[in-house]
């Protein structure tokens, strides 16, 4: 999945990346660092998307990269579970249950790319600091967000 737009003279095409990846992607891309509590986690965003590197996934051990990181990676369309009718319902979902958590937008360098951007607006980044894509605590909202069906 990719767009077009004018960058200075030239269309360039960009990718447009899923910000609840898993780490299992050459293309993977660090944005964000979860913080906060398990109770209330909070995403601290990058300066600069990072390429997950092998010495990056060492520094989150023993945890798991998607533990402690938010990952990014090419949006895969009609094969991931969560999309249909060219739409992420994990994305409606979100935005659908999940409740703000910041004022404002936040300053998140995947935004450009990013599928929940693209498709939802600021409602989803309002929402995206407190998503975790492997929780530590995992609540009744979580599993409702998770559920093709909530």
């Amino acid at each position: 999945m990719s767009r077009e737009y004018l960058d200075g003279r030239d269309m360039v095409q960009r990718v447009i990346q899923c910000p609840s990846a898993m780490q299992d992607n050459d293309d993977a891309l660090v944005f964000g660092v979860v913080g906060g509590t398990a109770e209330r986690p909070q995403v601290a965003y990058l300066q600069a998307t990072q390429p997950l590197s092998p010495e990056i996934v060492s520094l989150c051990a023993p945890a798991t990269p998607a533990e402690v990181l938010r990952i990014a990676t090419p949006c895969v369309g009609y094969r991931c579970e969560n999309f249909e009718d060219d739409k992420c319902t994990l994305a409606q979902r979100i935005v659908q249950i999940l409740p703000c958590v910041v004022e404002s937008v936040p300053a998140c360098k995947l935004r450009p790319d990013c599928r929940w951007w693209v498709q939802e607006g600021p409602a989803a980044c309002m929402r995206c600091p407190q998503v975790v894509r492997t929780p530590s605590r995992v609540t009744e909202e979580h599993r409702r967000v998770a559920a093709r069906n909530p």
